[in-house]
């Protein structure tokens, strides 16, 4: 080892003897001074071991204040040189924003070739470490006028190495410590919004849906809160166990690849679909199981996999709009900006696209943009299901009731009734039967024609209706006849409803034509249900010769039937 490794200094010397261009200086020369656009050296130490005396003497490559260098370049030294233009001195501040993610960083300060200071900053032991202040490395430093300052620091990260360096002044110092990154506070707000939105609609739905959602909801909001320092900025905590809530970042596609298998029921409909869905899920699963152990290690692959995933959600999501899926076309715009953004995100983490807001804040966006689609369509599904739902009811309803008057058929009476039957039973409360029949209605039909009877059978029913209490089951048995059940209601109760409509049918006016009137009567006959061995069709029965009573008495009139009179009538 110890060969190799002096192998690879003594290349590196020869090659930092052959002429290379000028190495990138930083020119302080005016206040106030807030620089966070610069050039700056670079240097990957694939062993992991070189101290500062051997990387002074070994090439840098130039690169900008905010680089990107992806999975490979665990521990990277970067050189900044500082040149006081000025004529004073200059009591500067070194910012180190995304020191948060990082395992540990080391700042050396040389000055004439001359270490002068060096500090380390090791995440797993922050403590009282002055140099941490939420989330933020801030190295203080004093450059004479007219002078220079070497800077070497040694960044160990955990996972993929994004670094950013600032130099400010000390006013520009405060100002940066004490901003808020709003707008990740308004991701976060939002995605937590939804959280509790999507609960509270599992608890009123118990849709499964809503809880997978809101499971991926907590882990992009994890992610985006840890990944861009809002943790670390409220808490101030740091380290190896603040960075396994990396982990989210692998269960977060798998709540989203349960909640599509959910949503769009794979498992019943697209068979096809739902096996790569499940293998995709199965191999997030190991990676998951992996991340526990191991998540440094576990997230090396985790952009390689990021970009599986977003192929294969992409292509399921295609095919199932190929078959028809209503929902799926929503699916498809959020997961477009999720791929777009995401994609963009990969490219950043391997250090393939240089570092720019989009590009470094691509995972945040892409998370929040397919979130609210998301929202969307479980909004929009809730709606499909409440027209199904309303659907059902209506043809229940028309199931239910007569279409010419919308009163209630005799299907649906009878199926009733022996609700409301048992129902008095249970209270011990009175229940009777009114059995109604228009006098002469036949008369009606060939005089004035069907038209006419129809108008007259549906002025009777709302009739029926005014006059009936909201809890009477008002029923049309056919042709000109019928039947109000009265919940809670004796004989004399009865007797006084039946007599309400008897009236008010005998003033109704039906008009014809501008000349002529249809008036028309009923006849009515009255049973009460003995609660104790009686039933609703012999209760009927008995209604019904009580009409027949009223019919053969002169018609427009109403009669009552009781068990007793029953029992006396010949057989």
């Amino acid at each position: 080892m110890d060969l190799l490794r002096k192998l690879l200094l003594l290349s590196l010397l020869v090659m930092s003897s052959s002429p290379l261009a000028a190495e990138p200086r930083v020119i302080i020369d005016q206040s106030p001074i807030s620089l966070s656009e610069f050039s700056m050296g670079y240097f990957v130490d694939l062993s992991q071991s070189l101290s500062y005396e051997e990387v002074t003497a070994l090439p840098f490559t130039t690169t900008g204040s905010k680089t990107t260098l992806g999975t490979s370049a665990r521990v990277t030294w970067f050189k900044v040189i500082l040149d006081n233009a000025s004529g004073l001195e200059q009591r500067l501040f070194v910012h180190l924003p995304h020191a948060y993610h990082v395992r540990s960083i080391d700042f050396y300060q040389e000055r004439d070739g001359q270490l002068v200071d060096q500090q380390v900053l090791d995440l797993e032991q922050v403590g009282d470490n002055q140099l941490m202040y939420n989330g933020t490395a801030v190295y203080p430093l004093t450059l004479p006028a007219a002078q220079s300052i070497t800077l070497y620091l040694r960044s160990h990260v955990y996972s993929h190495q994004w670094f950013a360096v600032q130099i400010l002044d000390e006013q520009a110092s405060r100002r940066a410590l004490i901003s808020i990154s709003s707008d990740i506070a308004l991701m976060v707000g939002m995605l937590l919004a939804l959280v509790v939105y999507n609960g509270l609609l599992y608890f009123a739905t118990s849709k499964k849906e809503n809880i997978f959602y809101s499971f991926y909801l907590i882990s992009g909001l994890v992610w985006i809160a840890l990944s861009y320092g809002l943790v670390a900025s409220f808490f101030d905590v740091y380290g190896s166990d603040v960075f396994q809530l990396n982990i989210s970042l692998i269960t977060m596609p798998i709540f989203l690849l349960l909640f599509m298998m959910t949503v769009f029921e794979t498992r019943r409909f697209y068979p096809t679909e739902h096996r790569f869905l499940q293998g995709l899920l199965l191999l997030l699963c190991g990676t998951l199981v992996w991340g526990f152990f191991d998540i440094s290690a576990a997230l090396k692959p985790a952009s390689s996999l990021a970009a599986l995933m977003m192929i294969v959600t992409f292509s399921v999501s295609i095919s199932l709009y190929r078959k028809g899926n209503p929902l799926v076309k929503y699916f498809l715009v959020g997961h477009s900006f999720f791929v777009i953004f995401n994609g963009i995100a990969v490219l950043f983490y391997k250090g393939i696209i240089a570092p720019t807001y989009l590009n470094s804040h691509g995972v945040g966006i892409g998370i929040v943009l397919e979130a609210l689609t998301l929202a969307f369509i479980i909004s929009h599904r809730i709606k499909i299901l409440e027209d199904i739902r309303a659907s059902q009811e209506e043809l229940k309803k028309q199931a239910a009731t007569d279409p010419l008057t919308r009163l209630y058929n005799r299907r649906f009476f009878f199926s009733e009734a022996d609700y409301l039957l048992e129902l008095a039973k249970n209270k011990g409360t009175p229940l009777a039967v009114l059995v109604i029949d228009i006098d002469h209605f036949k008369q009606v039909n060939d005089q004035y024609g069907h038209s006419c009877g129809d108008q007259v059978i549906v002025n009777i029913a709302q009739t029926l209706k005014k006059h009936s209490r909201t809890h009477d089951l008002v029923a049309r048995f056919g042709g000109e006849e019928f039947v109000v059940l009265l919940p809670e209601a004796d004989l004399q109760e009865a007797s006084q409803c039946a007599e309400r409509i008897r009236a008010s049918v005998q003033a109704l006016e039906v008009p014809v034509n501008t000349h002529d009137m249809v008036r028309c009567t009923v006849s009515i006959g009255i049973a009460e249900i003995m609660l104790g061995n009686d039933s609703v069709e012999a209760a009927l029965k008995r209604a019904d010769k009580a009409l027949y009573h009223a019919k053969h008495s002169g018609r427009n009139q109403l009669c009552i039937e009781t068990p007793e009179q029953a029992d006396a009538q010949p057989g």
